[in-house]
């Protein structure tokens, strides 16, 4: 009993050394991450503090050994990639693969209730003690959520792997931006380019401004000015102009002029923040909206051949992975097909709406300790920087690929999509690509983000005033982020 005892105690007081451990490293990544705004201050000098303690550096442990590949994701997309357009992959089951006599092995947790970052969290912490065979090689982040591990030890720099400027030259620089840390120093590369549009939708555009075609539609909803009163004119029809609270927020979000956090490590909610909430509010009075949320079974109805909104803000992975497979009648798991015919496919079309923007994205990162450093570096090169690659990749998924050189020839191509009515997106998302800054990302994106518009639905809905929505959302941005402040 005593020998149990003291096992138990000292497996509870490594959870808790672990658990500290993560707090300490991630906060002060994200303390470090605050630096990469203009008006940030300097970053903390404990930005390597405890995260070089639990992981070796990753310039001297990088090594090329490994019998396994260890990926950690939170969907299939990544992996769908590699096997479509990696050619040394060959899948053995769900979760495995071989690459040469590497065995690759896919650790794929959903995102829900934050469950992939804890997953990932957990295991980084014990990748310096971790068995070989065990060790995480690539990891993916997103944008959101970059800095957090992009500011530690724990992701190392793709120059170590071999990856150069050149490599690197045909990449948009905000892909660059969101996962180079606070002293300057690139951790990570992505395949997607993920510029904003508005999709909207054919027969509404004809119902409400009398065509479909995308310049005038664009020319109608240029400005938010022009976009309000195009909404004004869709309820006179019987349309939403959007399906709810959330689908403008990443264009408001991603054009502020300041990040969330300032150099006091004060709370900022800038000013085109409170367009969103302002805008949000009127369409939901006025019924200018659905009262959905992302990702709802509303929001997905009112993409689909019964939906009567006018338009849904996306990046150009809305196409496949989302507003497709909501646009069709019968779905593709129940015989249907993505052709014209089938529900309201083909009936989409996009145009660049008032505000250029970005939204999503997923990135690779090298983990500090991997034993696979050539073959990460050869699918980062292979998916990444290969503009034939990403060529393809674009050509048959329909998604903007993070090539500038290789978009613009599709641009300039005969390519079509059918989904969109034989409208050619890749030409306006090249417009629109070049338009976008991420300088004011920060650490704190995904979490304050979360709260923000989670604090904001209950003035939405008339349940409490402005005041106390934002009183509301500084107490629980605080009670996640102690540190910060109002």
């Amino acid at each position: 009993m005593l020998k149990a005892e003291k096992k138990r105690r000292k497996f509870t007081m490594k959870k808790k050394a672990v658990s500290a451990l993560l707090c300490a490293a991630m906060v002060a990544g994200m303390l470090a991450g605050c630096g990469k705004g203009s008006d940030s201050g300097t970053p903390s000098d404990t930005s390597k503090g405890d995260a070089s303690n639990a992981t070796e550096s990753a310039s001297s442990n990088l090594k090329d050994d490994g019998k396994v590949l260890n990926i950690y994701c939170w969907n299939e997309e990544f992996k769908s990639r590699i096997t479509a357009h990696y050619p040394d992959y060959k899948e053995v089951d769900a979760t495995h693969g071989k690459i040469g006599d590497v065995d690759v092995v896919w650790n794929i947790t959903p995102s829900d209730d934050n469950a992939y970052q804890n997953n990932l969290d957990a295991a980084l912490l014990n990748q310096q003690d971790a068995p070989a065979d065990d060790k995480i090689d690539i990891f993916l982040v997103e944008a959101d959520n970059a800095l957090k591990y992009v500011d530690t030890d724990y992701t190392a720099p793709v120059k170590d792997l071999g990856i150069t400027d050149a490599d690197l030259s045909k990449q948009y620089q905000y892909t660059k931006d969101i996962v180079t840390d606070s002293k300057g120093v690139l951790k990570g590369v992505s395949w997607q380019g993920c510029p904003g549009v508005l999709f909207y939708n054919r027969d509404a555009a004809k119902e409400v401004l009398g065509t479909d075609d995308p310049d005038k539609v664009q020319e109608a909803l240029s400005t938010w000015d022009k976009f309000d009163k195009v909404a004004e004119q869709a309820a006179a029809k019987g349309y939403k102009m959007l399906s709810g609270y959330d689908d403008s927020y990443r264009v408001f979000s991603n054009n502020v002029s300041a990040p969330w956090v300032d150099s006091n490590n004060k709370i900022v909610i800038d000013d085109n923040i409170m367009k969103w909430v302002d805008q949000t509010k009127k369409y939901t009075d006025k019924g200018y909206n659905n009262k959905s949320s992302l990702w709802d079974s509303t929001w997905a109805a009112d993409q689909g051949p019964s939906g009567k909104v006018f338009g849904f803000f996306y990046s150009t992975w809305g196409i496949n992975f989302t507003l497709l497979g909501n646009s069709l009648a019968t779905p593709v798991k129940e015989g249907g097909k993505e052709e014209v015919g089938n529900g309201i496919y083909g009936d989409y079309a996009v145009c660049e709406g008032p505000q250029s923007y970005y939204w999503g994205g997923t990135w690779i990162c090298a983990a500090a300790g991997t034993d696979n450093a050539n073959i990460v570096k050869d699918v980062m090169k292979t998916l990444c920087c290969d503009k034939a690659t990403m060529k393809k990749i674009t050509e048959d998924t329909q998604d903007y690929t993070n090539t500038a050189s290789g978009m613009n020839e599709i641009a300039s191509s005969n390519f079509k999509s059918d989904f969109l009515g034989g409208q050619n997106h890749i030409k306006l998302f090249a417009k629109s690509a070049p338009k976008i800054s991420m300088k004011n990302i920060s650490s704190y994106d995904q979490g304050l983000n979360e709260e923000f518009q989670k604090a904001m639905k209950d003035y939405f809905d008339g349940n409490v005033t402005k005041d106390k929505a934002l009183d509301n959302f500084y107490k629980a941005a605080i009670e996640k982020y102690p540190n910060l402040s109002k």
